[in-house]
């Protein structure tokens, strides 16, 4: 039998949807709530991330280890994650326990927010945000982020800041949660091997009463600006680049050209900063990628080299970016279209991968796109539709960002 979607929303706006796949020896939930950095005020940065930690620190019914003994007993494998403007929480699983999956998620999306649990889960926020500091590429992305985003939220750093860490109490935690995990900001996606109209009752049973607030997100302008910055660190010994520019909005139809305009930009293999940069010595890494987001998109372009080569690196990067559209062949196009469309399949023949693509596309476009569906789409790009992107997104205005070491000239 064919994969068949299936969608509910229950009366306090929890949406629900599913991939149901009779022949699926496996299956898979996630809770998707619609808020992440963005959404959080300057003064509390992180605590979407750090109210991530939280759920699984215990709820009214259970504590924090018998949250792992209950996933650990059926044999669920789970985990969570936190983005600019999302936060997930799913688990993988036989279908059997699939009901008891749900019940275990969705009695975690209800944490009991205790203040000792919140003071010592702090220390190990601070820790992890210690730990990305000796990351000199996540520590240049972040600046670059928010010379590019300037005031708009989306410059928020998703683990926030030592001082803002430092300084949130819980009670501001708790008043976050309130407005912002609401049934009418979740959605609960699944896939596999299910019992749709059941499944439905389950979750109902254990979220039709939770209370709707109505949240929103603030779409503010974006003003953009070519923009410098350099860093200069004892910590590093190689040069480090990060270029943004704007790019398709998750949304957009077109970011499916801007994928395979990135690739064949900046693919880890065969891409033309590969040859360019890479085949050639000059540089031991550099990347093109397409990154969209809510109403928003931006294309990102790294590498990383020896600094005596840096000057260098970084013309040969611009001069690639500048001569793309005019350099595209057809061959460019049918090599990296079938080498999204592999990389997608592959990612949705497991359920966990569904259940995944299924929620993120639920959450940003409230809509439903068979994996058939978005591997035609892919398919139909064509060379008029790249050079199109490329005329509308050429990489400009472009916020440049360097990390070098402290000894390093210029």
């Amino acid at each position: 039998m064919a994969v068949e979607f299936k969608q509910a929303t229950l009366a306090n706006g929890l949406d629900v949807v599913a991939e149901v796949d009779p022949s699926a020896h496996t299956a898979a939930i996630g809770f998707f709530v619609k808020t992440g950095a963005r959404d959080e005020d300057p003064a509390v940065m992180g605590v979407s991330h750090f109210l991530e930690h939280m759920m699984f620190k215990g709820t009214d019914t259970r504590s924090a280890e018998q949250v792992d003994k209950d996933f650990d007993d059926i044999g669920a494998d789970h985990n969570a994650y936190t983005s600019g403007e999302m936060t997930a929480f799913w688990a993988h699983a036989l279908p059997e326990h699939l009901p008891r999956t749900e019940e275990i998620l969705s009695d975690i999306l209800r944490p009991a927010l205790r203040e000792k649990d919140f003071d010592d889960e702090k220390s190990v926020i601070l820790e992890e945000i210690a730990m990305y500091e000796d990351q000199p590429f996540w520590v240049l992305f972040e600046r670059v982020m928010e010379a590019y985003f300037r005031t708009h939220p989306m410059a928020h750093r998703v683990l926030g800041t030592r001082d803002t860490i430092e300084s949130m109490q819980c009670r501001q935690m708790q008043a976050y949660f309130a407005q912002r995990y609401a049934p009418d900001n979740t959605v609960v996606a699944m896939a596999g091997g299910l019992d749709f109209d059941a499944m439905t009752q389950h979750i109902e049973q254990h979220c039709g009463h939770w209370e709707p607030t109505q949240p929103t997100r603030k779409y503010d302008a974006i003003k953009l600006d070519d923009d410098d910055l350099t860093i200069r660190s004892a910590k590093v010994n190689r040069h480090y680049c990060i270029m943004l520019s704007p790019a398709p909005a998750q949304q957009d139809d077109d970011r499916y050209a801007a994928a395979i305009l990135a690739q064949i930009l900046g693919d880890a293999e065969g891409s033309r900063l590969y040859w360019a940069l890479v085949e050639t010595g000059l540089a031991e890494e550099v990347r093109a990628e397409y990154d969209g987001h809510d109403r928003v998109g931006q294309f990102v372009v790294y590498f990383v080299c020896d600094p005596d080569e840096a000057e260098k690196v970084q013309r040969i990067t611009c001069e690639q970016i500048e001569t793309l559209s005019d350099a595209i062949t057809e061959d460019d196009l049918v090599r990296v279209r079938s080498k999204i469309a592999t990389s997608v399949t592959l990612h949705g023949e497991l359920p966990a991968g569904r259940m995944q693509r299924l929620g993120r596309l639920w959450t940003y476009a409230g809509e439903y796109r068979s994996l058939e569906e978005e591997l035609r789409r892919i398919d139909a790009v064509t060379l008029d539709d790249l050079q199109a992107v490329y005329r509308e997104y050429p990489f400009l205005p472009r916020v440049t960002g360097r990390m070098g070491p402290e000894s390093a000239a210029g």
